[in-house]
């Protein structure tokens, strides 16, 4: 049985019947048993992306890759590092960013369960990896499982904003219903591409401003 909160647990129930995720569930095990690497996140935070943003609740959501992969860093949200931790260098960049759009003072705390709290559902295409091996769960069935949830958010709800950043996020939300919902793409914040496009890309305000446009309370970033 999955452990994940009641409303993602019963929109994605027919999702944990499936040969994939038995297979995915039983690879995952075996990874986190294995004395010879770590995988991150915790074992207990691998659904903390759903339990700290009920279904019912989402309004916001953003796609990462997957987890980040040094010792202390990831805590089940993606572009989240636990509290004390030192800001990587994209979510440093995503603070820039919400600072020059929207003028709040720069965060300097990197743990966003506080975006959660208020429906941003910050999702990465696979939920856990290796240390210091990225993308190594891409392929065993994760990405399966979040194109899943992405479409039944896409089906299932209206007047959500999905904000995609990179090739890869892009390519996820390529089947989202432009008519229901808001879809924002730009250049991932990573340093390599933040200037690319990134940076200016106003994500923040143009999200609040849809969400008051509908009658829904916007994010504090």
């Amino acid at each position: 049985m999955v452990k994940i909160e009641e409303g993602w647990k019963d929109a994605l129930k027919e999702e944990f019947e499936k040969p994939y995720f038995n297979n995915l569930k039983e690879t995952v095990k075996r990874e986190y048993k294995d004395p010879s690497f770590r995988v991150f996140p915790p074992g207990s935070k691998i659904f903390a992306a759903f339990d700290s943003c009920p279904f019912d609740n989402t309004k916001v959501v953003i796609i990462g890759q997957d987890p980040y992969h040094g010792v202390g860093q990831a805590n089940g949200l993606c572009f989240s590092v636990e509290s004390g931790v030192r800001l990587p260098p994209s979510l440093v960049n995503i603070f820039k960013e919400i600072h020059n759009d929207t003028g709040v003072t720069m965060a300097t705390d990197g743990d966003l369960t506080r975006w959660a709290k208020q429906g941003v559902l910050l999702l990465n295409s696979s939920l856990t990896v290796r240390e210091g091996q990225p993308a190594s769960h891409s392929g065993i069935g994760w990405e399966t499982f979040t194109d899943a949830v992405v479409d039944k958010l896409n089906r299932e709800k209206e007047n959500l904003v999905f904000i995609l950043w990179g090739s890869h996020a892009i390519k996820k939300g390529e089947k989202i219903n432009r008519n229901k919902h808001l879809v924002l793409t730009s250049p991932h914040p990573s340093p390599l591409s933040a200037n690319r496009g990134f940076f200016g890309n106003h994500h923040f305000s143009k999200t609040n401003d849809y969400l008051r446009l509908h009658g829904i309370e916007p994010i504090e970033w």
